[in-house]
């Protein structure tokens, strides 16, 4: 097997969360590569206008894929070296509490409401006419901000451990970069700030709505279920069991089982906080989240 066929199968038999950190990179490679190109042509790169998101509405209703293509675009190294980071390592955690699907949810809707609030911005505040017909946004950041957020607001007692700083508070984490954002909305990248700040608000939504039985990313869930079954080829093939017992139903059992003793961890957290977790419950947790 070589390079390009470990790469698709590593891809194909990963995680939402490894699938969504290949894709970004993926993008990031491409668009470098076709960069090197255009350079020795001595032209400008045309994707990064036909990818990114335009502050210009008038721009956008030409280009409205890029409401969906600037989440998954980067340009510059410590850009997405940031983003991914924090994707994985926020993603984790994400997991421990919620499936895969609703981590694709809110990373797609955390990214569209960080792009709606970017162009709300610059288009309501005197502050950017003369901007607005020359800026674009690009980058993960607002999707990675509303999966942080979400976290936070779900499990906001959860500890993590920052370098030079020690264990902290999930949910301080979270305010320290909402307060952070809306600081630096006066500074070079004020439309990037506005987008964490919508991405911020998706991540609280999502988890104030699920608390009362609604899922707001229950539609993106369906269409990954399509585009899915679609992609897989159909099987013509009848699989006969023989024996005294049903696999399916031996499967299924267990898994209800696997399940009922999650949901009872899950309930004591809200009830009690994450730190008043056993150890065994928390290693359950970690497994489930994997």
């Amino acid at each position: 097997m070589n390079i390009t066929d470990e790469i698709k199968e590593s891809f194909r038999q990963g995680s939402v969360l490894t699938r969504l950190i290949y894709v970004n990179i993926g993008v990031f490679v491409l668009v470098r590569l076709i960069n090197v190109v255009f350079f020795l042509m001595g032209k400008d790169l045309p994707i990064l206008a036909w990818l990114a998101l335009p502050a210009d509405s008038h721009v956008l209703l030409t280009r409205p894929w890029t409401l969906f293509t600037y989440m998954f675009l980067h340009f510059d190294f410590l850009h997405i070296l940031f983003n991914i980071l924090w994707l994985y390592w926020m993603g984790k955690i994400f997991l421990i509490y919620f499936d895969a699907k609703k981590l694709l949810g809110v990373y797609i809707l955390g990214g569209l409401a960080g792009g709606l609030f970017f162009l709300a911005s610059y288009n309501l505040f005197p502050a950017f006419d003369d901007i607005v017909r020359f800026s674009r946004l690009l980058g993960a950041s607002a999707s990675v901000m509303a999966i942080i957020v979400a976290v936070a607001a779900y499990a906001p007692n959860h500890p993590i451990n920052l370098l030079f700083v020690g264990q902290i508070k999930l949910k301080h984490l979270a305010l320290f970069y909402i307060i952070l954002s809306i600081i630096l909305i006066a500074s070079s990248n004020p439309g990037g700030n506005f987008a964490h700040i919508g991405g911020a608000v998706l991540g609280f939504v999502f988890v104030l709505l699920l608390k009362k039985g609604t899922d707001l990313t229950s539609g993106v869930s369906g269409v990954a279920d399509w585009a899915q079954k679609q992609s897989k080829p159909r099987s013509h093939v009848k699989v006969t069991y023989r024996g005294s017992g049903d696999p399916d139903i031996d499967y299924n059992r267990k898994k209800n089982v696997k399940q009922d003793e999650v949901n009872r961890v899950l309930d004591k957290i809200s009830k009690s906080g994450y730190d008043s977790l056993s150890k065994e419950e928390k290693e359950l947790l970690f497994k489930m989240g994997k």
